[in-house]
């Protein structure tokens, strides 16, 4: 089980036409055997601020009675060794244009950055389960699509490299809910938004425990937190939309 890792992913604003300006797609993994302490110890830290088991935590919920609960957890984040994020960013989502290129389709495209989300976390020598936040009754056409894209893309005919798909209920998953915060406080950066001051003060301190500026992307190579800020050009001769 050492080998295996599970990864958690979810989405901001992703549709084509809800009128938000940035869209992001973000991916938590964690080693499949560390998960189950990494979901109680999250437990504990709400239960530490007065919240029960089944309050989930939630980008939208952020506010300023509830802001100590959210810095406590990313200071969690940045602190687990463990725990790692990568996430896609596009800012300008209005400004697709998916008839110019090969796809055609928003669907088609999503699954395209899906793929660039993930691909980057994946190793040949250990095995992933891939877990996906239940949005809408699509749900299991997103699960063989992106099945079928991955296992298309770097030869997993026969799954031994992604063991298992399957899409989940973030309301059972502590981790998967760590990483809509994370998601959403770049999308919230992204979109340049300010109204919120809780919210603002989570961006700020995801910046400060991380040193980056979220709306550029890190090296490649960046572990802990990984942005790939995505634009529809052509990068390393390779078609990017």
């Amino acid at each position: 089980m050492e080998n295996v890792y599970n990864i958690y992913c979810d989405e901001s604003c992703h549709l084509e036409n809800d009128g938000q300006k940035a869209m992001v797609l973000g991916a938590i993994w964690v080693p499949k055997i560390y998960a189950t302490r990494i979901n109680r110890q999250i437990r504990e830290i709400k239960s530490r601020h007065g919240y029960d088991d089944r309050y989930e935590l939630k980008w939208v919920r952020i506010s300023k009675r509830n802001l100590p609960l959210y810095l406590e957890l990313i200071e969690y984040f940045f602190n687990k060794n463990t725990l790692r994020f990568r996430a896609i960013v596009i800012p300008e989502k209005e400004k697709l244009n998916h008839s110019q290129f090969q796809h055609k389709t928003h669907d088609n495209w999503y699954y395209r950055m899906y793929f660039r989300l993930i691909r980057n976390i994946l190793r040949k020598d250990k095995k992933y389960h891939i877990y996906l936040d239940i949005k809408d009754t699509c749900s299991q056409k997103k699960v063989e699509e992106l099945q079928n894209v991955l296992a298309n893309s770097i030869y997993d005919f026969d799954h031994r490299i992604i063991e298992r798909i399957q899409s989940v209920d973030s309301t059972d998953i502590s981790i998967l809910q760590l990483g809509d915060i994370l998601i959403g406080a770049l999308s919230y950066f992204n979109r340049g938004l300010k109204e919120n001051e809780a919210k603002v003060a989570i961006v700020e301190k995801i910046k400060a425990c991380s040193g980056l500026n979220l709306g550029k992307s890190t090296l490649p190579s960046a572990t802990k937190l990984n942005i790939f800020v995505w634009s529809p050009q052509t990068i390393c001769g390779e078609e990017e939309e």
